[in-house]
Parts: C-alpha cells; structure tokens; sequence
C-alpha cells in the first residue's frame, strides 16, 4: 500500500513539473553526442582565430624572409616557408579569415534565398509553386561548378564576387527542402484554424509555419557553411576566389601544388585546415539533426 503511494507521488510531481522547452531538450541531446560537441569547441575556435588572425599570426603574412625559400618547418617557422620565403604559418592563420567570412556570408546568402522562396512556393502554391519550382529546376540542371565558373568570370574575381557568386548560385536545394516542409506544415489543424479566424498570410508563415521548419533551416546553415567553404577553396585554387597578396585557403594550395614533393608542407597545412573546418561543421550538423529529431528526444 506505501509502495502504490509512494508510486503515485512520484507520478503527480513528474506530472506537475513544467514542461521542459525545446530548446533544452535540443541542447541535453546535442550534449551527448560527443563528436557534435568536440565539432562545435573546434568552430567556436576557429572563429576565435579569424577575428584575432593579426594578432594570433606571428609574423605579417605577406612579409619576406630573404634567404629562406621552402624552409622546412622549424621552431622559428612552424609551418614552414612557401616559395616566396613567407611564413606559411601566418598565412594559414590569415587565411581562415577569409575561408571563414565567405562560409558564414555565402551560407547566409543561400538561406535567405533559398527560405524566402521556398516558403512562399510552399505556402501559396498553385501557379506560384509552379513558376518557383520550375525556375529552380532550370538552374539544378545547369552543372552547379560550372555554373559558379561562368559567374565568377564574368565579373571581377575577388572576395566580394565569391561570397555573392556561391549565394546566388547554390539556394536551389535549400528551396525544395524548405518548400517540402512548408507543404507538410500548412496542412496540419492550427495552420487551418488560424486561417479559419482570420489570421492574415504573412502572419501564419512567420508565426505559426516557420518556427516548425526552423530546426530544417539551423540543419542546412550548419552544412552550407561547410559546403560553402569548399566552393571557395575551389575558386581560390583557380585563381577567381580572394586576390593576391590576401591569403586563402584554397589560393595556397593552388601556390603549393608545384613543389608538393620537395615542400609538402605548401599543401599540407592549408589542406588540413580546410579538412578540420568542413569535417568539425558537418559534425555540428550531423548533432543538431540528431538534437531536433523527435525520435532522438525520447531516448
């Protein structure tokens, strides 16, 4: 007879908790995922080094070290010397600058695009839908590399053209997710009842629609920035990404290919840079998509 009372206490303060919100529940189920965990300390850390790439970088990055051409990595050089005799190291630590703040615009670009038209193709539907969706079905078949050659060459190649040239050019599968989710979304109840009071369009996409699709968006940021730093890499590498003397990631792999067997340092450092950055953001993803998932939440 305790037992059943003491059982039955228990039951009413479990049931008289207040329940707990989404947003701890997202965080408890990130926090275990160790690899997600270990993948945001390295972003976080990463960003903390772009900002302060001046100060953090031991030597100026376009600076000359006469004599020292392709010297080895040493205590005085750490990452060695390029061709040039600068500081490959200085230059890796500059570069994430730039690899870094053309992720985060170009991302940023892409989920703008890429949400505002998703969502209204979703939404409204009908002819709307349909011109949306065959607009983004014309520019996923043109070969999404080449189309970023086309447009980085036709304008000036920089640092600029390549954060508006990755964002103009790669909405189009964040569109169709989004547009998919809009579609489940709206034909649910309170969607129905909050059009049956009267609540005008906009207000139901942004209030009532979008909250329950912003777990999909926060999923695609995190893999877009990774995806974006790539691309950058590759038109940096190809020379139409960020300009000499302004280091990047991609632009020193493109200098170092010539030497890589007698100086491997050139691409090796700048090569790993790259690999930790995409690998610690698609950690991040891969957790937050395990976070938001429902069926993560009653393990």
């Amino acid at each position: 007879m305790q037992e059943t009372a003491a059982r039955t206490t228990v039951e009413f303060q479990r049931l008289a908790r207040k329940p707990e919100s989404q947003a701890r529940i997202v965080w408890r189920n990130f926090r275990r995922n160790r690899l997600a965990v270990a993948g945001g300390v390295v972003v976080i850390l990463l960003y903390l080094v772009a900002i302060f790439a001046t100060a953090l970088a031991p030597q100026d990055y376009a600076a000359f070290n006469r004599g020292k051409p392709l010297h080895p990595p040493s205590a005085e050089h750490w990452f060695g010397t390029d061709r040039q005799t600068r500081d490959v190291f200085s230059r890796v630590i500059v570069g994430s600058r730039v690899s870094l703040s053309v992720g985060l615009v170009s991302a940023g670009m892409i989920i703008v695009i890429g949400v505002t038209l998703g969502a209204i193709a979703g939404y409204f539907g009908g002819l709307v839908d349909n011109l949306i969706m065959r607009f983004t079905d014309i520019m996923l078949a043109i070969p999404g590399f080449f189309l970023l050659l086309t447009a980085a060459a036709l304008f000036k190649p920089g640092l600029q053209t390549t954060m508006i040239v990755i964002g103009l050019t790669s909405w189009m599968s964040t569109a169709r997710l989004v547009r998919g989710e809009f579609l489940r979304v709206k034909a649910q109840d309170f969607i129905l009842a909050a059009r049956a009071i009267g609540a005008p369009n906009l207000r139901i996409m942004v209030r009532h629609v979008l909250p329950n699709v912003l777990a999909v968006i926060i999923v695609q940021l995190t893999l877009w920035l990774s995806f974006a730093i790539l691309l950058e890499s590759g038109l940096s590498f190809l020379g139409l990404g960020a300009q000499p003397p302004t280091p990047s990631w991609g632009g020193m792999l493109a200098d170092g290919r010539v030497n890589m067997q007698k100086a491997w340092w050139e691409t090796v450092f700048p090569g790993m840079a790259i690999f930790l950055t995409v690998l610690s953001f698609n950690l991040v993803g891969d957790g937050l998509r395990d976070a938001f998932d429902p069926r993560q939440r009653r393990r």
